[in-house]
């Protein structure tokens, strides 16, 4: 039987990896059969998951993975350019062995993205930022960037292209190399420039509109007439419109 913690954990990771796209309905009896748990249990994890950001309940509809909108897009970009750029300017030195434990989890990023598991490389890249953090020093801000990124990651699967993960994990290792030359200043520049980078990539429609999908499907066909052939004669133009509108209707 999982705990509520454990399923709050992978509903993350998931998300994370991209395997839970933006509106995804979490439903609480089917979570509850898939590990084997009470309902009790599952909203306990789901309203852990509402309390940082990643999950939304409706009172008619149930649970569902969040939608990010523009605004939040941006507040969350910039929650992570503060706290990932300030971790390394407040940082003094990164030992060895978390700079080996930094380049192992590069050499896990370079496998995934050679290999055709696009969930496992989404997570790595994420990933890293929080791994980033634990090695720096700061378990409480790792915990709090690992939902941030999460948030991100849902924003990413919204507005934005198929990303270049080869460039992404090459800015990583730039990082990464700074940190362990010493350079923390230049690490820090490069972050921030990281992170600007993606975010400038989103392509991010307006909200404005909320019928604008409607409003373009429903708009009028300037060639109907060309796509129904050559107009009725008036004698049967009514009859003719009349059985077009039935046929499409039936």
């Amino acid at each position: 039987m999982a705990t509520s913690s454990e399923i709050s954990d992978r509903i993350l990771e998931a998300v994370m990896a991209r395997k839970l796209e933006p509106g995804s309905r979490l439903g609480e009896q089917q979570l509850a059969m898939l590990f084997d748990c009470s309902r009790t249990i599952v909203r306990e994890a789901l309203t852990r998951l509402a309390a940082r950001g990643i999950v939304t309940v409706s009172a008619r509809r149930g649970w569902y993975v969040v939608e990010p909108s523009q605004d939040e897009a941006r507040e969350a970009f910039e929650a992570r350019r503060v706290i990932e750029t300030g971790l390394i300017r407040t940082t003094k030195k990164v030992d060895k062995p978390e700079i080996t434990r930094l380049r192992a989890h590069l050499a896990r990023q370079k496998a995934a993205i050679k290999g055709s598991d696009v969930g496992a490389r989404s997570f790595l890249l994420g990933d890293f930022h929080v791994c980033l953090a634990e090695c720096l020093g700061n378990s409480l801000l790792a915990e709090t960037l690992r939902d941030f990124t999460a948030r991100t990651t849902l924003i990413a699967m919204r507005y934005q292209t198929p990303e270049d993960a080869a460039q992404s994990c090459s800015e990583h290792v730039d990082i990464v190399a700074a940190l362990e030359a010493g350079e923390l200043k230049k690490a820090e520049q490069l972050m921030a420039a990281h992170l600007s980078t993606w975010q400038l990539k989103l392509q991010m429609p307006g909200d404005a509109d909320p019928l604008s999908k409607l409003r373009d499907a429903l708009a009028p066909m300037g060639k109907a007439r060309e796509l129904r052939g050559k107009d009725p004669s008036p004698a049967r133009k009514t009859r003719s419109t009349r059985s077009t509108y039935l046929g499409e209707v039936l």
